[in-house]
C-alpha cells in the first residue's frame, strides 16, 4: 500500500551507511559528525575522519575503497 499523497516518506539518516554494510558504531559516528552520504566525505580529510570516535581503520579503508570506485577523494 502506497503512502497517501500528503505524506512525505524520508529515509533514516544512516540509510546509505546501512546499505554499504557499516557497523552500528561507525554509522552513529558518521551521522553524529553530520556525514550522511559518501559524497559528504569529500568535505573532510582522512585524518579528520580518523579522529572521529567510532571510526576504525577497517571502516576508513572500506570508505576509501568506495570513494575510489566513485572517483571521489577526501579533502586535502
Amino acid at each position: 500500500m502506497a503512502a497517501p499523497a500528503n505524506v512525505v516518506v524520508t529515509a533514516p539518516p544512516d540509510a546509505e551507511w546501512v546499505k554499504i554494510g557499516l557497523g552500528g558504531a561507525a554509522r552513529r559516528a558518521l551521522v553524529g559528525a553530520k556525514l550522511y552520504r559518501v559524497s559528504d566525505l569529500r568535505h573532510v580529510s582522512q585524518a579528520e575522519l580518523a579522529a572521529i570516535p567510532g571510526m576504525g581503520k577497517s571502516t576508513i579503508a572500506r570508505l576509501r575503497q568506495i570513494m575510489d570506485a566513485k572517483k571521489m577523494q577526501f579533502r586535502g
